[in-house]
């Protein structure tokens, strides 16, 4: 069943609201309000950019990171230094 990218949107704007709120009130490093406003806005962020593209045959510029920092491309080298940790 695929979803329209106008409720999808508007799902991922609710989401992206609901982590500013929980970033503003934020307690302290790893306050679980903000951490999972940080997943729902991923995860919403996903549901949109597949929809845009089962719908219209489009995606966004935009990537979800992992927690960690990494990319979900582990091939993406971008810079030298990238290459040099790699090697070692």
């Amino acid at each position: 069943m695929s979803i329209d990218p106008r409720v999808a949107l508007q799902s991922l704007t609710a989401a992206l609201e609901e982590h500013m709120v929980a970033a503003a009130a934020r307690r302290g490093d790893g306050d679980p309000a903000v951490e999972a406003a940080f997943f729902a806005v991923a995860d919403a962020f996903e549901v949109y950019d597949d929809s845009l593209y089962e719908a219209y045959g489009e995606v966004t510029p935009l990537e979800v990171i992992d927690d960690d920092g990494e990319e979900d491309d582990e091939e993406d080298v971008d810079d030298e230094e990238d290459l040099e940790i790699l090697a070692d």
